[in-house]
């Protein structure tokens, strides 16, 4: 895992051929705000939020395997 130090509405830039920015809007208390900029081709979720799509795209993928789809 890389670890950078960022403050305040500074970025850091993934990919220069499709460039993903994320940058430190606000920081208050323990809570972080970040703002992410990427193309539209690229999802951008929360960890918790990602976790739930994959387990619904494997219970899909189930269901179509006993329906021999």
């Amino acid at each position: 895992m890389l670890v950078l130090t960022r403050n305040i509405a500074e970025t850091i830039v993934i990919d220069k051929a499709s460039p993903i920015k994320v940058t430190v809007l606000s920081i208050h208390k323990n809570q972080v705000r970040l703002g992410v900029e990427a193309p539209s081709c690229i999802s951008v979720h929360r960890e918790e939020i990602f976790k739930r799509i994959l387990q619904e795209e494997q219970k899909i993928k189930k269901f179509k395997q006993r329906q021999g789809l």
